[in-house]
């Protein structure tokens, strides 16, 4: 199967790290030490593909650093600067560079991206309200008042296509660029297993039911920071009943259609980008 993007990073994520205070301290310290190069959440980006790197005594004055792992034991670092505000909007910028970046570069973006966000949208206390401060080596805010202990968290998406006598279903959604479609996707909700996500969003979209659903592959998604879980579900039959607020369209492609569009060969709809997992699906279901 090939590797969904922002998969393969090539750090040691370190985690003793982030509990040894005097350690962390160390690699902060440490002349080898890299920061990575953002513009705003965007990743700088060298002719080689590769993500651009300076060094850890080029950050601002009031910068906190995240530890994003080690790479032969030299420290990578992301920097944390207050009154960073979350981007609006989808990244356009940002999407046309990521199929130019190296393998494994990604996924340490994905990590710094995340991270990130999160400081800059959990900046108080969810239980008593008082301005929270960076600890565990950037991975996580501690609050001065209560002592509660917050962490980044990662939000599960299930995302999927149902089959019927051996053809996909797929959606597109207004925002998307015209004649694309896509794996149909949805969060899932406390209490439900993936198996009912996967069931349940494919009903409500599309009106299909499904069943015998399978677990095809993860990926991280740093926008802002969810977990997509694709799978496939064996549709009981081909009648669709849209939900407009959630789809403008939903069609059945055969597999011979989904392979000539991997191809970049014409066919009835334009494939998600290759760093996409719905991309990774299709071609998965694609090859039977």
């Amino acid at each position: 199967m090939i590797a969904p993007g922002f998969t393969g990073g090539l750090l040691d994520r370190s985690d003793a790290l982030r509990h040894d205070a005097e350690a962390f301290a160390a690699a902060a310290s440490d002349f080898r030490a890299k920061l990575l190069k953002l513009d705003g959440y965007d990743p700088e980006i060298d002719a080689e593909g590769r993500l651009a790197w300076t060094s850890i005594a080029e950050r601002a004055d009031d910068a906190e650093l995240v530890l994003l792992g080690l790479e032969n034991g030299r420290p990578h670092f992301a920097a944390y600067t207050p009154g960073m505000g979350p981007p609006r909007g989808r990244p356009q910028r940002l999407f046309a560079m990521l199929d130019h970046l190296a393998p494994g570069e990604a996924a340490t973006y994905a990590a710094a991206r995340s991270v990130l966000d999160w400081h800059a949208r959990h900046q108080f206390c969810a239980n008593c309200g008082t301005q929270t401060a960076l600890f565990r080596a950037g991975w996580g805010r501690t609050c001065p008042n209560c002592h509660a202990e917050h962490f980044p968290r990662v939000d599960p998406v299930v995302i999927m296509i149902a089959e019927h006598d051996g053809r996909a279903l797929l959606g597109r959604q207004p925002a998307f660029p015209p004649g694309r479609y896509s794996a149909l996707a949805g969060f899932l909700e406390p209490g439900e297993s993936i198996e009912e996500a996967v069931a349940r969003e494919i009903m409500e979209e599309a009106g299909v039911r499904v069943t015998n659903v399978r677990y095809v592959a993860s990926q991280p998604w740093p926008f802002p920071s969810s977990l997509m879980i694709a799978c496939v579900g064996q549709a009981e039959d081909d009648a669709i009943t849209l939900d407009t607020n959630e789809l403008e369209d939903a069609i059945w492609v055969s597999r011979d259609d989904v392979r000539k569009v991997l191809a970049n060969e014409p066919g009835p709809f334009l494939p998600p980008p290759p760093y996409a997992i719905a991309n990774t699906l299709l071609t998965e279901w694609a090859a039977d």
